[in-house]
């Protein structure tokens, strides 16, 4: 597969001038510019290279870690499903947990249940740090 990462470098710096990036939540899903990246990780769709990104902690009002999520059902360690997100079953990706600048958002699409969303940040949690022995 090629990547189209000129027409990617172009939006990228349209994203970086903005000026005013958007207010967030934790527990919210955004639709995010996460881009086209290298090698095995996950890019970004359309004509802006945006993903749904659930925001699991902000660090401040430029940063937060977000993990990408999934428009398809998956099991594993590294895979927890969230619902329905928009029109389509949504699955976070553990393994594409990475801090983001909140330029990259694009509009808020929901927030999550809190029941479901302290689920996933658990299994993050057990799935990034094994060696912690959280239960």
């Amino acid at each position: 597969m090629t990547k189209d990462f000129d027409r990617w470098n172009k939006h990228k710096k349209n994203i970086h001038t903005r000026s005013e990036p958007p207010f967030y939540h934790e527990r919210e899903i955004w639709w995010c510019a996460v881009g086209v990246n290298v090698g095995n990780e996950i890019d970004g769709t359309g004509n802006v290279h945006d993903r749904p990104v659930l925001i699991l902690r902000g660090f401040n009002a430029q940063t937060f870690l977000g993990v990408c999520l999934i428009g398809r059902r998956r099991s594993g360690k590294y895979y927890v499903p969230v619902g329905a997100v928009g029109d389509r079953q949504a699955t976070a990706n553990l393994s594409q947990v990475r801090i983001l600048d909140t330029k990259r958002l694009i509009r808020k699409m929901t927030t999550l249940d809190e029941t479901i969303f302290l689920n996933v940040a658990r299994k993050a949690a057990i799935a990034l740090f094994p060696s912690l022995r959280l239960k």
